[in-house]
């Protein structure tokens, strides 16, 4: 019997098949799917910020920022016996939730969060097959490594599959 494992804010896990993973709630923060289509593991980062190196903390979440939380994944699912070269990604949330007067960037978090997680996905050299991105509504995903479905739900909107 297959179990979906749940992935908090700032979180990541990994899974093998035909296990599925979920988090809940992205809104501004991005949920990042990689899959190894031959070892069927995969694993999903709900990360909210894009990156560690403006954070003056040294002890901070890694999985709360793009640069370090793909990069932790990443490490996992080889861990497990995935291969990073056979690693394909998807991509959803990003969005802008709340509109700022003026052109600060604290509006744009949604954006940065897409734009730092496909400058680490291209530095990884693991592409994205599929992105649901941006928009002004929050979404929660359910992600299947043996078949890599990702699973969008969304408030008044029909679930669809990327």
């Amino acid at each position: 019997m297959s179990e979906i494992i749940k992935v908090g804010m700032a979180d990541l896990k990994t899974c093998i098949s035909p296990n599925g993973i979920t988090t809940l709630g992205l809104g501004s923060c991005v949920g990042i799917a990689i899959r190894d289509p031959q070892t069927k593991i995969g694993g999903l980062a709900h990360i909210m910020l894009p990156d560690s190196t403006a954070i003056k903390n040294s002890q901070q979440n890694i999985a709360k920022f793009a640069d370090t939380g793909i990069e932790e994944l990443v490490r996992q699912m080889e861990r497990l016996g995935a291969m990073r070269s056979r690693m394909v990604a998807k991509i959803a949330g990003g969005a802008t939730m709340f509109n700022f007067q003026g052109s600060g960037t604290l509006g744009q978090v949604g954006e940065r969060n897409v734009e730092a997680t496909k400058v680490k996905l291209r530095e990884l050299r693991i592409p994205i097959l599929s992105e649901d991105t941006g928009a002004n509504f929050g979404r929660t995903v359910i992600f299947y490594p043996e078949t890599g479905d990702f699973i969008i739900r969304a408030v008044g909107k029909p679930e669809y599959i990327i």
